[in-house]
């Protein structure tokens, strides 16, 4: 069993935040691949299901971020996994928006919510981080991870949405680098667009044969 965990805060007020983009990747992995509908429970919202050969459960903290961790421990606990079994979506400042990493243990890198599950699951979980951009200053952080993507960003955020739920299975299965793939697919510019192939070189034309007859027989041939 894996545990898949998206960050973010719970109520209308903030579902479009860029700081929920964790609780958008797990709301469209359960949309597309049949999930029960999400009920309470763990302090969250839980929804299960399988992705290939892997029985998952999605969980939404309803916590706030800064305490994520009661919400993933509790859940962790009750289904008897270890800290390797569960991954956590959630938005990651130092990639350009768009972008997808995947991180196995480390730090939390100031992250309220990965700290907040360090101090209850430890640091040996894996990460998806989901690329948001950063708005250039420390001080215009807490600001902009709390404000609603821009309609300019729909775009990538729907193909990093798709792409996501076309990795899901490989992530379940512990396939990273096929993840990584399907949401390249998705993701990458021009990954549709084929090179046509070279057009076919021209035969050459067949070197001249050259006249090795010496001037008498040429004469003679002349009046054959």
């Amino acid at each position: 069993m894996k545990l898949f965990v998206g960050l973010g805060n719970p109520g209308a007020k903030y579902a479009r935040n860029r700081h929920n983009i964790g609780f958008m990747a797990v709301d469209r992995i359960a949309e597309d691949h049949g999930f029960a509908p999400w009920r309470a429970k763990f302090q969250g919202q839980l929804s299960e299901g399988r992705l290939g050969r892997e029985r998952v459960v999605l969980l939404k903290p309803e916590t706030f971020m800064n305490l994520s961790g009661q919400s993933v421990g509790e859940a962790m606990r009750f289904f008897k996994l270890e800290p390797g079994d569960v991954t956590v979506f959630h938005d990651e400042l130092d990639l350009a928006p768009g972008k997808l990493r995947l991180k196995q243990g480390g730090g939390h890198a100031g992250h309220n919510g990965l700290r907040s599950i360090h101090g209850h699951i430890g640091p040996d979980y894996a990460r998806v981080r989901l690329g948001i951009g950063h708005p250039g200053h420390k001080d215009r952080v807490a600001h902009f991870v709390l404000t609603d993507f821009a309609k300019a960003d729909a775009d990538w955020l729907d193909d990093l949405m798709r792409g996501i739920s076309d990795g899901a299975v490989h992530l379940a299965e512990g396939d990273g680098a096929k993840f990584s793939n399907a949401v390249a697919l998705r993701t990458t510019p021009g990954k549709a667009a084929a090179k046509p192939p070279p057009a076919p070189r021209a035969p050459e034309p067949a070197p001249a044969r050259q006249d090795t007859r010496s001037p008498l027989q040429k004469l003679v041939d002349k009046f054959r």
